[in-house]
C-alpha cells in the first residue's frame, strides 16, 4: 500500500532525485523554485511504502490557462522503479488535487524510456498521448566521462575544423552568472528565435531561472565575443552527473566565424571540469523529418558525437469536458510550427 504526501525538506527531496539514474533538472528543487518566482502554484509530493521509506517523488506545476487549467509534472514522477502501481497512486492523488485546484486535465512528461511496455502503463492508467510537448522528447546526449582528446576525435571532422578555426579567429568565451548578461544574452536570443520562427521565452523567464539556479552554482550564461561583439550564447543548466544545453542564440553578424561551435567545446570542458560524464544538448529532431524547424540545429548537435535518447511523449488525462478546447488549440499550434 502506498502512501503519498506532500514535502517540503529540500535535503530529503535533493537526496531522492539525485540518487536515481532517471533524473532531469526539470525535477530539481530549484526548477520548482523557478516556477513559483514565475508566478505559478507548485506542489511537491513523496510516494512512500509500507514500511515508510520513500519510493518516488513528484514535483506538479499547476498552469492557468484560459483554453483549460491543468496540473503538469515535467519528466517525471522520478522514482526507484517507475511502474504501474506507482503511477495508479500518483494519478489518484493528482486527481483529487486537480479536483480541489479546479483543474481540466492532468498532464505528464514521463522520464520513462518510449517503449510499447511504458505507453501501456499510461493507457492502463487512463492517459492518452498529448497533442503537444512541453519539454523536448527527444534527447541528443553525449558522454564526456572519456578524455577530452577522444571526445574531439570522435566529433565530425567539420565540427572539430570549427572548434579550432574559431579559436584561430579570436573568438573568446565568457562565462557569466551575471543578471546583466541575461540581457545580453536575451538580444540575440529573440534575433534567433524571430529568424527560426519559435516562440522565444521572455527576459523575465530567463532572469528567474538565472535567480532560480545560480544560488547553488547551477547554471552559467556562456557568450562568444568576437571583435568585441557577442555574436552567440547559450544558457547551461549543471546538475547532478549532467550538463544541459537549454537555451541557445546566434547573431547574424559574422556568420563566416563558427563561434557557437567553440561555445559548446567550452561548455563541455566545463562540465567535465564539474565531474558530469553526460552533456546534454537537449531537443533534436527526428530523422523522419527533415522538414522540421529543428533540423539544422540537430545536424550542429550530432557533429560533437553522442547518441539519440527518446522519452515517453507527454501523456494526458482529462478530468472535465473543457480538456478537448485545449487538445483543439494545442493541435493546430503544432500544426502552425511544422513540429
Amino acid at each position: 500500500m502506498l502512501k503519498i504526501e506532500e514535502i517540503n525538506d529540500r535535503k530529503n527531496w535533493e537526496k531522492f532525485v539525485l540518487s536515481r539514474p532517471n533524473k532531469n533538472f526539470l525535477h530539481s528543487w530549484n526548477w520548482g523554485e523557478f516556477n513559483r518566482y514565475l508566478g505559478s502554484k507548485i506542489f511537491r509530493f513523496a510516494v512512500y511504502n509500507a514500511n515508510k521509506e520513500s519510493v518516488a517523488v513528484f514535483l506538479v506545476i499547476k498552469i492557468v490557462a484560459k483554453r483549460g487549467s491543468f496540473l503538469f509534472v515535467p519528466q517525471g514522477p522520478i522514482a526507484h522503479d517507475p511502474n504501474e502501481e506507482v503511477l495508479e497512486a500518483v494519478s489518484s492523488h493528482l486527481k483529487k488535487l486537480a479536483v480541489a485546484e479546479r483543474c481540466d486535465f492532468i498532464r505528464v512528461s514521463p522520464i520513462v524510456t518510449n517503449n510499447p511496455e511504458n505507453a501501456l502503463i499510461f493507457k492502463r492508467a487512463g492517459f492518452q498521448k498529448a497533442p503537444i510537448h512541453m519539454h523536448a522528447e527527444l534527447m541528443w546526449i553525449l558522454d564526456i566521462s572519456q578524455p577530452q582528446e577522444k571526445i574531439l576525435k570522435d566529433m565530425r571532422k567539420t565540427t572539430r575544423y570549427s572548434i579550432k578555426k574559431a579559436e584561430r579567429e579570436g573568438v573568446k568565451i565568457i562565462k557569466s552568472r551575471s543578471p546583466h548578461d541575461v540581457a545580453v544574452f536575451n538580444e540575440i536570443y529573440n534575433g534567433t528565435a524571430k529568424r527560426h520562427h519559435f516562440t522565444a521565452f521572455s527576459k523575465e523567464y530567463l532572469q528567474k531561472e538565472l535567480e532560480a539556479f545560480r544560488v547553488d552554482d547551477q547554471l552559467l550564461i556562456f557568450l562568444a565575443e568576437y571583435k568585441n561583439e557577442i555574436i552567440a550564447g547559450a544558457m547551461i543548466v549543471f546538475y547532478g552527473d549532467s550538463a544541459f544545453y537549454h537555451h541557445g542564440a546566434t547573431s547574424l553578424a559574422h556568420p563566416e566565424i563558427p563561434a557557437s561551435y567553440l561555445l559548446q567545446w567550452e561548455a563541455i570542458k566545463e562540465a567535465k571540469a564539474r565531474g558530469c560524464t553526460r552533456y546534454n544538448f537537449w531537443g533534436i529532431a527526428d530523422k523522419e523529418k527533415p522538414n522540421h524547424p529543428w533540423a539544422g540545429l540537430t545536424l550542429f548537435k550530432k557533429g560533437f558525437g553522442g547518441f539519440a535518447y527518446a522519452y515517453l511523449p507527454a501523456q494526458d488525462l482529462p478530468l472535465t469536458s473543457r480538456y478537448w478546447l485545449s487538445f483543439l488549440v494545442e493541435k493546430m499550434r503544432k500544426v502552425r510550427r511544422h513540429l
